[in-house]
C-alpha cells in the first residue's frame, strides 16, 4: 500500500518553486477525494492549494429551473466550461494575478464564488472532483490540464458506508441518505469508475 508519506513526497516534486503544477485526485463518491486533498495541502505547508471542483456546481434554483434537482452531482449538474476555464487561468499564473475560485458549502448545499484565493507564487493547485477523467466533452478538456490525476477506489463497503453517514450528518433521515446513495450517487459512481485507468496512480486504500 502507498503510504501517506509516500504521496506527500511524490506531491511535492510537482510543488516547483516558480512554477504552477496541477494535480487531480479523482474518484466516485464518498471515496475520500476532499479528505485527501485538504491532507496534502496541509502537508505541503503554503506550497498548495486546494481547489475543489464540487466549487462549479450550479446553484439550486438553475437545478430546479433545468429539472436536474433530483440528479444533483451528475455531470450535467456542473458549469464544467467554467471548470475548464478556471483550471487553465490557475495554469497559466499570469504575472501577480490572485486567482479566486468558487468553494461548495455542503451545509447550505450551495456554490460560494471567489472564496478561495490562488496566490501567483504558490507552486500547486491541488483539485478534486468525481469527473476529472469524464472523456465526454466539455469534461474531457480537464485531463490535459491537470500534470497529475490519481484516483482513489476504496472498498466499496467503505465508501457506501461513509457516503450514507454524509448524507445523515447534514439532514437527510436514514431512508432519504440510503435512498440517495444507491440512486443518482450509484449512477455516478459507476460512470466515474469506468475512467480509473486513465489516471496515473490507483489507489486502493486511502492511507
Amino acid at each position: 500500500m502507498t503510504s501517506f508519506q509516500e504521496l506527500v513526497k511524490r506531491a511535492e516534486r510537482l510543488a516547483v518553486p516558480g512554477e504552477r503544477h496541477l494535480l487531480g485526485i479523482c474518484g466516485p463518491p464518498g471515496a475520500g477525494k476532499s479528505t485527501l486533498a485538504g491532507r496534502l495541502v496541509e502537508a505541503l505547508r503554503g506550497r498548495a492549494v486546494y481547489v475543489g471542483m464540487d466549487g462549479f456546481h450550479l446553484a439550486q434554483v438553475e437545478l430546479e429551473r433545468l429539472g436536474r434537482a433530483e440528479r444533483k452531482g451528475a455531470p450535467d449538474t456542473f458549469d464544467a466550461a467554467g471548470y475548464v476555464h478556471l483550471l487553465a487561468r490557475l495554469r497559466a499564473r499570469r504575472g501577480d494575478e490572485v486567482v479566486y475560485a468558487p468553494e461548495f458549502r455542503r451545509e447550505i448545499e450551495e456554490p460560494i464564488a471567489c472564496a478561495v484565493p490562488v496566490p501567483p507564487n504558490v507552486p500547486l493547485v491541488v483539485t478534486e472532483g468525481n469527473y476529472l477523467l469524464l472523456p465526454d466533452p466539455p469534461w474531457r478538456e480537464v485531463r490535459p490540464l491537470l500534470d497529475e490525476v490519481w484516483f482513489l477506489a476504496p472498498p466499496e463497503d467503505w465508501r457506501v458506508a461513509r457516503l450514507i453517514e454524509r448524507h445523515r450528518a447534514y439532514g437527510r433521515s436514514a431512508a432519504a441518505a440510503r435512498e440517495r446513495t444507491f440512486g443518482s450517487d450509484q449512477a455516478n459512481a459507476e460512470r466515474v469508475s469506468a475512467t480509473a485507468q486513465s489516471s496515473d496512480l490507483v489507489l486502493s486504500k486511502i492511507p
